[in-house]
C-alpha cells in the first residue's frame, strides 16, 4: 500500500514525486513507468540538450505561449513559474543558462544532468520507481459511496494507493480508462509539426534559415476546388500568422515560425486534413509596395549588373537564386532589361510568396498534441480532478500545450508542483 502513485515516469510525475516526498518523508511514493527508461522526452529535448524553461516570468506573458490552457494556467504560474522551477534545480547542484531567445538549458548543454537531478533526488528521497510497469487498470476503492483510495494494475503487480497522480503524457490507453471513470476526453491531434511543401523555390536548398512572415490562408484563397474549408469567412483574412526564423528543410519548411502556426492552429489544420495555402513575405521589414518601389530604385542605379548576382535584400543567396528564376528572369538578365511584370513578379516572389501544404511532419521526437483531459474537469488550485476524489493530473495528459521554447515543460513543473502541494495537504501531516 502506497500513499501515492504516479503514474508515468517523466518530468512532471519525478517533479511531483520529490515535492511530496520534501513536504511530508512519511509518504511512501512510487512511480510507474511503462518503458525501460524513465525520463525520455527530458533526455531528447532540446536536441538533447534539454531545454529545461523560459527566461519570460511574468505569469501574464507566459500563458501567451500556450495555444491551450492559458486562462488555466495564470493562477499556477503566479505560484510556482521559471523563476521557482530554475531555482529548483539550480539548488540541487544544476547550473543553468538563460540564451538570448529566452530558453533556459543547463550550462551543461546536457539533458543527462537534468536526469542526474532527478534520479539522484528519488534514491535519496526513497522513491520508488517501477519500470516496465504498464498500466492495465484503473479502479477506485470505495467504502460505501465514498472514495478511499485506488487500485492500479499493472502487467507486473495490482498495486493500491491512497492518491493517484496520472502524469502519462498522450497515452491513449490512460485517456481510455480515464473516460472509463466519468472524464471527458478532447480528442488529440498533433501540435507541433513542419509543413510539407513540394516547390521549386525552396527545393534544393535545405538548411538554409532566414526571418520571414508567415501567414495561414483560407482555402479558397489558393485552390478553389479544394472542399474542405477552415472555419473562417471568405475574405481572404490569414487564419493564423507569425513571424520569426523559417528553417527551408529537404520537405519544405519548419522553424520557430511555422511550430508556432502548428500549435496555434493544430485543430483547424487538422481539419484541413493538412492541406491548406501559407504565404510567406521573406522580407519581414518591408511592405510588398516598398519591395516594389526599392527594386525600380535598384533598375535604375544598378542597370549594368546581373540580377541573379547582384543580390540587393539581406537573404540567403541560394533562396534569392531561386525566387529570381521564379520571376521568370534569365540568367544573364540585367538589371535594365527587366521588364515591368517581371519587377512585379520578383516582388511578389520576396514579399508574398504563396505555398500550398500537403502534408505534416512531425518536429523531430518531440510530439506533443493538443487533446487531453478536459480542462473544466480540473481544479487548478491542486490539480485535483473535480470528477473523481483523490485522482490528480499533471503534464500534458491534460489539454494543455505550448509553443517550443521550454513552455511544455513549464506546464510540466507548475502542474507537478501543485499537484504535489494538493496531494501533501489532503493526506495531512
Amino acid at each position: 500500500m502506497f500513499d501515492v502513485i504516479i503514474i508515468g515516469g517523466g518530468a512532471s510525475g519525478f517533479y511531483a514525486a520529490i515535492h511530496i516526498a520534501e513536504t511530508n518523508p512519511n509518504i511512501k511514493i512510487a512511480i510507474l513507468e511503462r518503458g525501460k527508461d524513465v525520463l525520455k522526452k527530458v533526455s531528447i529535448s532540446g536536441g538533447g540538450r534539454c531545454n529545461v524553461t523560459n527566461g519570460e516570468t511574468d505569469p501574464m506573458e507566459l500563458t501567451k505561449n500556450y495555444p491551450r490552457g492559458a486562462k488555466e494556467l495564470l493562477g499556477p504560474f503566479y505560484s510556482h513559474g521559471p523563476e521557482q522551477t530554475m531555482q529548483f534545480f539550480e539548488s540541487r547542484g544544476v547550473p543553468l543558462k538563460i540564451e538570448d531567445d529566452g530558453r533556459v538549458f543547463p550550462e551543461s548543454n546536457s539533458s543527462q544532468s537534468i536526469i542526474d537531478c532527478f534520479l539522484k533526488e528519488t534514491d535519496r528521497l526513497g522513491i520508488q520507481v517501477y519500470r516496465q510497469s504498464s498500466v492495465k487498470a484503473i479502479e477506485p476503492i470505495q467504502e460505501g459511496e465514498a472514495n478511499v483510495g485506488w487500485q492500479v494494475t499493472t502487467v507486473k503487480a495490482k498495486y493500491s494507493c491512497k492518491k493517484l497522480l496520472v502524469t502519462a503524457g498522450s497515452n491513449p490507453k490512460i485517456w481510455e480508462m480515464l473516460e472509463g471513470l466519468g472524464h471527458s476526453i478532447v480528442a488529440p491531434v498533433p501540435s507541433l509539426f513542419t509543413f510539407n511543401i513540394d516547390d521549386d523555390r525552396i527545393s534544393g536548398i535545405p538548411g538554409v534559415s532566414t526571418p520571414a512572415h508567415v501567414e495561414v490562408l483560407p482555402k479558397h484563397s489558393y485552390k478553389p476546388e479544394i472542399s474542405v474549408k477552415l472555419k473562417s469567412k471568405r475574405n481572404g483574412k490569414p487564419l493564423f500568422s507569425a513571424e520569426g526564423p523559417v528553417l527551408i528543410t529537404h520537405w519544405g519548411l519548419s522553424g520557430p515560425a511555422i511550430l508556432r502556426l502548428s500549435a496555434w492552429g493544430a485543430l483547424q489544420l487538422h481539419e484541413s486534413k493538412y492541406r491548406f495555402p501559407i504565404k510567406v513575405n521573406w522580407l519581414p521589414e518591408y511592405h510588398k509596395s516598398s519591395v516594389l518601389s526599392f527594386l525600380q530604385e535598384v533598375k535604375e542605379v544598378e542597370g549594368k549588373k546581373t540580377v541573379l548576382r547582384s543580390k540587393v535584400f539581406d537573404i540567403p543567396k541560394r533562396l534569392w537564386t531561386n525566387l529570381v528564376k521564379a520571376s521568370d528572369i534569365a540568367n544573364d538578365e540585367k538589371w535594365a532589361e527587366v521588364t515591368k511584370e517581371k519587377l512585379q513578379q520578383l516582388s511578389d516572389q520576396l514579399s508574398n510568396s504563396r505555398f500550398m501544404v500537403e502534408g505534416k511532419s512531425t518536429f523531430k521526437d518531440e510530439f506533443v498534441t493538443a487533446g487531453g483531459v478536459e480542462l473544466k474537469e480540473i481544479n487548478f488550485k491542486t490539480y485535483e480532478s473535480r470528477i473523481c476524489d483523490g485522482l490528480y493530473f499533471a503534464g500534458e495528459i491534460m489539454n494543455v500545450d505550448a509553443i517550443t521554447g521550454g513552455f511544455n515543460f513549464q506546464n510540466a513543473w507548475t502542474g507537478g508542483y501543485l499537484a504535489a502541494m494538493g496531494i501533501t495537504e489532503a493526506l495531512g501531516s
